[in-house]
């Protein structure tokens, strides 16, 4: 995880990660915690951040790092 870097989802947004974090209610689960370019934070599971998804048929990553 580089943190502070830019990453593209595969639907086009630009991302910044911004750190990880533990969740308080599972401590087994980090959290990647995230900034879309409007401002807007976001946190999701980083299991899902980093894994691969189906588009177009094709497996491609969610996030792709840009920096």
């Amino acid at each position: 995880m580089v943190r502070n870097a830019r990453y593209r989802h595969y639907k086009g947004g630009i991302y910044e990660l911004i750190c990880e974090a533990t969740l308080e209610s599972d401590p087994t689960v980090t959290m990647i915690v995230y900034k879309a370019s409007n401002g807007t934070i976001w946190t999701r599971p980083a299991a899902v951040f980093f894994e691969p998804v189906e588009h177009d048929g094709v497996k491609v990553a969610r996030f792709t790092l840009i920096d």
